[in-house]
């Protein structure tokens, strides 16, 4: 994973952001080849979570990108409530916040559709595998067409080698020994 990508997802965890990895980078954690450039993140749009969010951002100078003139991140408690997503550029990188995971559902739904991961030593909640799969079949654009049939693959790996390792030899194949 890009340095600067894991040193933006460190400040999140190390602030207490509540978040959950949904994007690309969680198809590269489960092994997808496909190259992003951004993380995105889903996260609790309650107001201590985004000041939580815009404390851990502030030494990386983020701006909302989809603004004209990208105006500075400037979030207060009274303001919070006007956002479902945040589209940040940051000195690590772009920062997509999404309030809601298409097929899952919200932050608490993702959570619960989230396995633990490590990046550098730092626990991130990423989507499992499965929730990735019903994330992309709902979102169902051309390229998360192209990452699903990877996904799909990589599904049907792990269920192969799930079966084998819990598989018993059949004791009465003349090709086993004594």
């Amino acid at each position: 994973m890009n340095g600067d990508f894991v040193n933006l997802l460190e400040r999140l965890v190390n602030a207490g952001v509540e978040f959950v990895l949904i994007g690309g980078f969680s198809g590269v954690v489960h092994g997808c080849t496909y190259v992003t450039q951004d993380i995105d993140i889903c996260c609790s749009f309650s107001p201590a979570n985004l000041l939580a969010l815009q404390e851990a951002l502030v030494e990386v100078h983020p701006v909302h990108r989809m603004t004209p003139g990208r105006r500075k991140l400037e979030l207060t408690e009274e303001n919070c409530a006007q956002f479902e997503n945040l589209h940040l550029d940051t000195d690590c990188g772009p920062l997509d916040c999404l309030s809601t995971v298409a097929g899952l559902g919200d932050y608490d739904q993702a959570k619960r559709a989230s396995e633990i991961v490590r990046a550098d030593e730092t626990p991130i909640h990423t989507l499992t595998l499965d929730a990735l799969i019903k994330s992309r079949q709902a979102m169902n654009r051309p390229r998360d067409q192209e990452v699903l049939l990877q996904l799909q693959a990589i599904k049907r790996l792990h269920d192969n080698r799930y079966r084998a390792a819990n598989s018993k030899p059949d004791t009465n194949d003349s090709r086993v020994g004594p």
